[in-house]
């Protein structure tokens, strides 16, 4: 990509994670393209539907996720590792509202843009609960697949107005539900 098109492209992201964060996963393409100070037309040229800027979205969280828990692999204890993370995937699936379909989707469908992301970051999230099962502060008879079905379940919950005041307190309760120290 060339080096203009490459800037005009991480504005764009960087603006559309605002407006996306502002009015949920159905914020308007002409919003993002007005407040990045684009037309249209170069909005679609970059991202010709919705859903390929979504994926490129959630994509560069889910790295940046992946990367995050590697970093609190080596930095911190097992369960704080654990507890961080799981509070950081769920800030994030919190900014991108209405948009955990796509998220939860992906893991299980190969041909999704997300898919390497997606099983890439739900790695590391494994990785950080193996540890602390290992060291004996997380319960043993729960794996990578049950962390993210809770994490998912958690932004489900923020979706829906009537539960998102809870969501925060909820990973609260998960956290001490997966970890087995006091």
């Amino acid at each position: 990509m060339r080096a203009d098109a490459q800037k005009n492209y991480d504005h764009l992201l960087a603006v559309a994670r605002d407006v996306v964060t502002e009015d949920g996963a159905e914020a308007s393409l002409r919003d993002i393209a007005r407040r990045a100070g684009v037309g249209l037309g170069t909005l679609y040229r970059h991202f010709p539907r919705r859903e390929v800027l979504l994926e490129a979205l959630l994509r560069t969280s889910f790295d940046a996720l992946t990367v995050r828990a590697g970093a609190l692999e080596k930095s911190t204890s097992p369960a704080d590792a654990l507890t961080s993370w799981l509070r950081e995937i769920v800030v994030v699936t919190h900014s991108y509202r209405g948009a955990i379909a796509s998220m939860v989707a992906a893991i299980a469908e190969p041909d999704s843009a997300l898919h390497a992301s997606c099983v890439t970051m739900k790695a590391a999230g494994t990785q950080l609960l193996v540890r602390a099962q290992a060291e004996g502060v997380a319960r043993a008879d729960i794996d990578g697949t049950d962390l993210f079905a809770l994490v998912s379940a958690v932004a489900w919950l923020h979706d829906q107005p009537s539960f998102a005041p809870r969501a925060d307190h909820l990973v609260d309760v998960i956290a001490s539900a997966i970890l087995t120290r006091g």
